[in-house]
């Protein structure tokens, strides 16, 4: 059966949605269907199973994290110093804040993957893939500061965005804005 993508990725991103708001529990095949608006029985169509839908879900949501086309080149063809790599550590948490149920939903399906062992080796494939490309984009970038500053970095923001996200008045903008600047300044070396 030939299937629509278009479609696939909107059952996602409504999984997603669903993901975030209701938790692990809450996500069904029917949740799914009526977040993304389709007849009944549409996402059992394109998900074998409920593992395959969570397997989905993190990777549709770490395609929709990628920066698009404009912000690489301008990425690419920054100054490498402190003041771009601060730059680029801002964008990223906004990025990534700017689309809070995919973050919530990422953290639901690390919580799920201490349960599903399947799971967990994917998210674990994942994350370490994406902490790899990060490591070698910053030594091939010419951004000051090494690899151990590059995990240092993505272990530090992440917790900052799982603030932001899930009690969003302990640090107002500015303060998130100084402390990037900080994290960036203490652990990078020029």
């Amino acid at each position: 059966m030939r299937r629509n993508e278009e479609r696939r990725a909107a059952l996602l991103d409504a999984a997603i949605e669903v993901l975030a708001a209701e938790g692990a529990r809450g996500l069904t095949f029917r949740a799914v269907d009526k977040e993304a608006g389709v007849p009944a029985g549409t996402a059992s169509n394109y998900f074998a199973n409920r593992d395959d839908l969570l397997y989905q879900i993190a990777q549709r949501f770490y395609e929709r994290m990628e920066p698009d086309a404009a912000t690489i080149e301008r990425q690419r063809t920054a100054p490498r110093d402190r003041t771009t790599y601060t730059q680029l550590m801002r964008e990223l948490v906004a990025r990534i804040t700017a689309f809070p149920s995919g973050y919530l939903a990422l953290l639901e399906l690390r919580l799920e993957a201490t349960r599903r062992p399947e799971l967990r080796k994917l998210l674990t494939e994942r994350v370490r893939a994406d902490v790899d490309a990060n490591v070698t984009y910053h030594e091939q970038s010419g951004l000051p500061g090494d690899a151990t500053a590059v995990r240092l970095l993505i272990l530090t923001l992440s917790w900052m965005i799982v603030e932001q996200l899930t009690l969003p008045d302990v640090y107002g903008e500015a303060e998130r804005d100084e402390l990037i600047a900080a994290a960036v300044e203490r652990l990078v070396a020029e």
